[in-house]
């Protein structure tokens, strides 16, 4: 019978790391498309109307329609309909979504009659953008549910194995992703002649072989099953996932410290992947090009150094400590970019900064993630996943909103940025708006300070009640 149990799918090395390479690379495209637009602000403010409000509610947009509702609904179909199906689905909306945006950003949509309708209500929204937001939202719930997908699919193919390092390793893989499109999307868009819509259709195009990347996955999903299902043959049933089982989970204590930490800190992270580059043009005087071109290095120092920490993490633990150390990090440097890099327009001060990001970047995803199901059940495990990241995109869906209008207020006055906005409306292109950022660094930085002490927090409840969060993963 041993023998029998031990020629599963996921007992094959090679069979286990083919599966975590199809689902990694779906959201290595998926992370794509997110950021294709981020270093494009500058541009699609001159050739489309985007201020920076617009572009922050733009950005808000890919979470509106999960803090409605769309993750709680996901995590129940990840639970009650499993994994293919569910991954399917988030990857076929993710395909959809694109698309909707694609439209949206083109030439001649701008010249439709619904194109005229959308821009007569809502007019300080241009036409493009709200066609894109929609797409944008359509997209952003397919993303979130294939991320909860993702993660449920590791923990089932990686039990009692290299969970963490694998973990880490589609982290890692899915941030070149953001690394790539950094370096990608302004060669794309400022060839001539320059055009914002050349980058989103090269991520769409990925989107549509990421989904079927991830339909091999599912031949290989409905294997596994089979066998595991032969091998359990003789053992009780897993008892099955309760729609109740979701009060459970809101009334758990360590619940909300995980889900708020997650929140605070990805709030000081993914918005400012959005204004990063705009922040580096306007601090260092530098082409969108060129700050973007220094910007990538943030998801590649996270993308080396998190498979490793994975690691460290099963075979030593220590992923209490490591949120803390990871909250640290960033504060410093969220306050760095505040007062240090605008004062001493360093790009060496900028790139240490941005290097040291990208560790903190690996260091609380790695600890963070892995820790779940040592906290949550597993009949329930993709609904905790699924209210852990409807907390976060409730975050991510305010603070782009909320950066923007920072930005936009405490701008109102900057005499560089009313000149420049002179020249735009008397149709050049080519101008860069000088946006002092200091505000919206302070911001960020204070999200850090808060995902600091519900770190220490979170230690000391590890202490008190046993949870393993310091413990290896891998058992001997």
């Amino acid at each position: 019978m041993v023998e029998k149990i031990q020629q599963t799918l996921r007992d094959s090395k090679a069979a286990r790391w083919t599966a975590l390479l199809l689902i990694a690379f779906m959201m290595l495209f998926a992370y794509m498309f997110v950021d294709v637009m981020s270093p494009l602000q500058n541009l699609i403010e001159t050739q489309r109307g985007w201020n920076p409000g617009v572009f922050g509610t733009y950005a808000s947009s890919e979470y509106f329609l999960n803090v409605c509702g769309f993750l709680i609904i996901a995590g129940i179909i990840l639970d009650k309909s499993g994994i293919r199906f569910t991954g399917t689905l988030s990857a076929s909306l993710m395909v959809g979504g694109a698309v909707i945006k694609y439209i949206g950003i083109s030439d001649w949509f701008q010249a439709t009659e619904f194109a005229t309708w959308l821009n007569s209500w809502w007019v300080s929204m241009p036409a493009s953008a709200k066609l894109a937001s929609l797409g944008f939202m359509a997209f952003g719930c397919g993303c979130e549910m294939a991320g909860i997908t993702v993660s449920k699919a590791i923990a089932k193919w990686f039990e009692g194995k290299e969970m963490a390092l694998a973990m880490g390793l589609e982290m890692a893989i899915a941030r070149i992703g953001v690394f790539g499109v950094f370096s990608i999307s302004p060669w794309l868009a400022y060839m001539a002649p320059e055009s914002v819509l050349r980058p989103i259709a090269f991520c769409t195009v990925l989107l549509i072989i990421g989904l079927i990347f991830f339909l091999v996955f599912t031949v290989m999903d409905k294997k596994l099953d089979k066998q595991i299902g032969e091998n359990n043959v003789h053992e009780e049933p897993e008892e099955a996932f309760r729609i109740s089982d979701i009060g459970k989970i809101f009334s758990s204590q360590i619940f909300w410290v995980v889900a708020l930490l997650c929140v605070l800190y990805y709030s000081a992270i993914f918005p400012f992947q959005r204004y990063a580059t705009n922040m580096l043009q306007c601090n260092l005087g530098m082409t969108a090009s060129a700050a973007a071109n220094v910007f990538r290095w943030f998801p590649i120092g996270a993308a080396i150094i998190t498979p490793m920490l994975g690691s460290f993490l099963d075979h030593k633990g220590k992923g209490a400590t490591m949120l803390i150390l990871g909250a640290l990090l960033m504060i410093f440097c969220h306050l760095t970019f505040a007062f240090v890099v605008p004062s001493t327009e360093s790009k060496f001060i900028a790139f240490v900064a941005i290097i040291v990001l990208g560790i903190s970047f690996s260091l609380v995803p790695a600890a963070l993630w892995p820790s779940i199901p040592k906290i949550m059940e597993t009949r329930y495990l993709g609904s905790a996943y699924s209210l852990i990241f409807w907390v976060q995109n409730i975050g991510l869906c305010f603070v782009p909103v909320i950066i923007g209008n920072a930005l936009t207020s405490s701008n109102a006055n900057n005499e560089a940025v009313i000149a420049a906005k002179a020249l735009v409306e008397q149709g050049q292109t080519d101008v860069l708006i000088p946006y002092n950022y200091t505000v919206p660094m302070i911001i960020f930085a204070c999200f850090g300070g808060v995902a600091l002490l519900l770190a220490l927090y979170l230690k000391i409840i590890d202490k008190k009640k046993g949870f393993g969060l310091e413990l290896p993963n891998i058992k001997k």
